[in-house]
């Protein structure tokens, strides 16, 4: 059996997972926006106290503004490619925002084409299906991650 960069090797199977690379979980995000709230309306309440009346509305809306871009940034966080070869079929499934697309390739039918530009994905095709993958590894390792894809489709 060859040895892969990016994939792991489970007996006959080969799959790749290829993750978003992000430093903070959405559960951790939670508890830094819980303090940063706390903080935050705590001063604001404070000046309010004092007479500064118009802290605390702006506060919260700085509040909501930072809690929306957090939104955005976790239900992105958990973003990810699985691409499975088992047996004679090449599974593809691509997640976003909690939206699942799933992809099926007949092993011996998929044709693997890195793309046209520097920065554009590998392209997987074949039975009417085309779907793009490797946008969380770096453009420059995309040609390595479609050179072991065709190894491991030949059986190389």
């Amino acid at each position: 059996m060859p040895v892969f960069r990016f994939a792991t090797v489970q007996d006959q199977n080969i799959h790749w997972f290829l993750k978003r690379n992000c430093s903070v979980s959405p559960a951790q995000l939670g508890w830094f926006y819980a303090s940063l709230c706390v903080v935050s309306l705590g001063i604001a309440t404070f000046f309010w106290f004092q007479g500064a009346v118009l802290v605390l509305p702006f506060a919260w809306a700085e509040l909501a503004g930072v809690g929306i871009a957090f939104l955005v940034y976790a239900r992105h966080a958990g973003d990810q490619e699985k691409i499975s070869l088992e047996g004679h079929q090449l599974v593809v499934e691509l997640e976003s925002a909690g939206h699942l697309r799933r992809a099926l390739f007949n092993r011996d039918q998929v044709r693997v084409e890195p793309g046209a530009g520097n920065r554009s994905l590998i392209e997987l095709s074949g039975q009417g299906q085309r779907v793009g993958v490797g946008r969380f590894v770096r453009p420059e390792l995309r040609p390595a991650l479609a050179q072991e894809i065709r190894r491991a489709l030949r059986g190389a």
